[in-house]
């Protein structure tokens, strides 16, 4: 297996490192940011509504994923949130 075979969609051969986030990732991007505001009372949902943007990205990534590195790369992302949110 190459390295290409990792990084490149199988259907049309396009190397696949970046895309444009999708909605999920505005979400946790929104959720971040609004974090960093001196509202300390919403901390708490903004990080949950984040961490919950991040596993639906990471799902989407999972299953719809272009490359055999975005679906691993969903994959981790998943382990990844959930273990923080069960800390």
């Amino acid at each position: 297996m190459s390295l290409d075979w990792w990084l490149r969609n199988n259907d049309s051969g396009k190397l696949i490192l970046f895309q444009f986030p999708n909605p999920a990732l505005w979400v946790f991007f929104a959720a971040t940011a609004l974090r960093w505001s001196p509202y300390d009372e919403v901390d708490t949902e903004l990080r949950w509504i984040g961490s919950g943007a991040l596993i639906v990205w990471g799902l989407d990534e999972l299953v719809r994923g272009d490359a055999p590195y975005r679906r691993i790369l969903g994959a981790i992302v998943i382990g990844w949130q959930v273990a923080n949110l069960l800390s």
